[in-house]
């Protein structure tokens, strides 16, 4: 057997590519919608991909499995938890597909795949026990958990309520998650490896570790969320407390993969924006030009109204978040990061990416006289000094776990993936003083801000630095 964990870094990712090198043969567990990199790997390997399988309806990412399927792959996903957490595209659909249920078996070559109904982050939620049949194995090697359990902690269970409006489920689906973990994790060989499906930086757990893979046996000793289980109602409070607020972009992945994702085929291949042309998209409410350049360039002197997103582990929440599906895109990006940027944009559902502008185009632009914006930056203690003066607000847009944890006094709270949700709750007859923890959400919504015509200043510093000069810093009880 084959294994090879292919890493999404923007979106905190795992797709798994599973071969029979005695057939020829490979699966992809959980891929995301641009999956020629996924072809491109296997014939590297010297492998045909003949499958394709989902954990389940995702809420982060555009799956892939259509994609596959219009390719002629065999594709499974899962009929568990009822025909409303059934694909509706792919229901008696043309495709070649298998629905699965818990004790389902199907196999790739001399590699089988068990299934195993894992409800609880969702309803349908499937895992696969692997197995190396052809070397004789009679054990199972590995557990492909997808979004039930990771390194550290398990799916979240709050997701369809919290991101995609399913009233009253949230309880229920920790609960299920709770038996889930007692009946098929528990019981489960400690030897038996765990492929999660995400890693650190997913917005689909609160505390996931920075570790590929682990062990049955070391999530039940170490994973906290695991931990919580001496009883339901102890792992219940526990799950649903902390969790992050969900990017804005959910629930149309949501709608969109049970719906049926567009189909792709090739990648956007947008053509270059000269210089010359740049004026004309500055300060365009009807487009985004969206900047990928650091956030201090982007603060030094930036095309008016144009958004920032620096190409980190924040890029595809702050995208999917701040600019709506199917506006036109123009992406300020180096050659060298052209084509991550297009695939990031293309997995949370961002097709219409017009054009593409190099940042030496921009400084041709500025040379020739075009006009730049620059964005006031401040530390912590100049916020302090202005919140005293007057005549500002404060907008913390940190998770409500971070602000439990300490707040300036008086500060607006909205969560910088909600910012683009909340615009016409927020006051505009003061500046708005923008902060975080760090900087970097800070001028994500300055620019966001800036975009919409609302006067901000953002604040380039730590809260770590702040303090405060005539109150206790606050805290919630």
């Amino acid at each position: 057997m084959l294994v090879r964990q292919i890493v999404d870094s923007t979106l905190a990712q795992f797709a798994y590519l599973v071969g029979c090198p005695r057939s020829g043969e490979a699966l992809i567990i959980d891929p995301e919608r641009d999956v020629d990199r996924y072809f491109a790997l296997a014939a590297q390997l010297k492998l045909r991909i003949v499958a394709a399988v989902d954990t389940h309806i995702h809420a982060d990412y555009l799956s892939g499995l259509r994609e596959m399927a219009e390719r002629g792959v065999l594709v499974y996903a899962s009929k568990a938890g009822g025909p409303d957490w059934q694909y509706e595209w792919l229901v008696q659909s043309r495709y070649p597909h298998r629905l699965l249920a818990h004790g389902d078996r199907f196999a790739v070559g001399f590699i089988e795949l068990h299934a195993v109904h894992t409800p609880g982050h969702t309803p349908e939620h499937l895992s696969y026990l692997v197995r190396d049949a052809g070397a004789g194995a009679t054990d199972f090697i590995a557990l492909a958990s997808g979004d039930f359990v990771f390194v550290g902690d398990v799916g979240r269970p709050d997701l369809l309520e919290r991101a995609a409006g399913f009233e009253g489920v949230m309880i229920p689906s920790a609960r299920s998650q709770f038996s889930s973990i007692e009946t098929r994790f528990k019981p489960l060989p400690e030897f038996l490896q765990v492929w999660p499906g995400h890693g650190a930086g997913s917005a689909c757990g609160k505390s996931l570790g920075d570790v590929p893979t682990s062990t049955v046996g070391y999530e039940l000793r170490h994973n906290r969320s695991i931990q919580a289980t001496v009883d339901e109602p102890t792992f219940v409070d526990y799950i649903l407390a902390g969790q992050p607020e969900p990017p804005r972009y959910f629930a149309r992945m949501k709608r969109d993969n049970k719906q049926g994702p567009r189909l792709l085929g090739a990648l956007p291949a947008p053509a270059p924006v000269p210089a010359g042309q740049l004026a004309g998209l500055a300060n365009r409410r009807d487009v985004v030009v969206l900047d990928t350049r650091a956030r201090d360039a982007w603060a030094d002197g930036h095309l008016p109204g144009s958004l920032l997103a620096e190409l980190d582990g924040q890029f595809c929440a702050i995208a999917g978040s701040y600019i709506d599906e199917g506006t036109p895109i123009y992406l300020i990006v180096d050659a060298a990061h052209r084509d991550d940027a297009v695939r990031a944009l293309v997995r949370v559902g961002l097709d219409r990416i017009d054009g593409v502008i190099d940042p030496d185009a921009l400084a041709a632009y500025a040379r020739q006289g075009g006009r730049l914006e620059r964005t006031e930056r401040i530390s912590m203690a100049d916020l302090e000094r202005r919140r005293r003066a007057g005549g500002v607000h404060v907008l913390d847009v940190r998770g409500s776990a971070e602000r439990d944890g300490g707040y300036v006094p008086g500060a607006l709270h909205v969560p910088h993936t909600r910012v683009g949700a909340q615009l016409a709750d927020l006051p505009q007859d003061q500046p708005l003083l923008v902060h975080c923890a760090s900087g970097a959400r800070a001028a994500a919504v300055v620019a966001l801000l800036e975009h919409h015509g609302i006067r901000a200043v953002q604040v380039d510093d730590a809260f770590a630095n702040y303090r405060p000069a005539d109150v206790s810093l606050g805290r919630t009880a």
